[in-house]
């Protein structure tokens, strides 16, 4: 039976919520980077495992939240 925690989870940015401050691409430079604008480009969506404490971080590290961490559907 497989173990539920170490689901892929995926990566989702607000857009709209977003005012480009650059600390999720920072915290994970492993699946974001930031374009000419400074505005956080996902470049993997899927989290594997091993980076989900690094996206966890991210997540909670965004000053304005616009950064989620979602189960992908099944």
């Amino acid at each position: 039976m497989p173990d539920t925690r170490t689901r892929e989870l995926a990566l989702y940015i607000d857009r709209i919520a977003c005012e480009g401050h650059g600390a999720c691409a920072e915290l994970l430079p492993e699946l974001l980077t930031l374009d000419e604008w400074g505005y956080p480009v996902v470049h993997r969506a899927a989290v594997p495992p091993e980076l989900a404490g690094y996206a966890r971080r991210a997540v909670t590290n965004c000053p304005v939240l616009a950064l989620r961490l979602t189960k992908p559907p099944s």
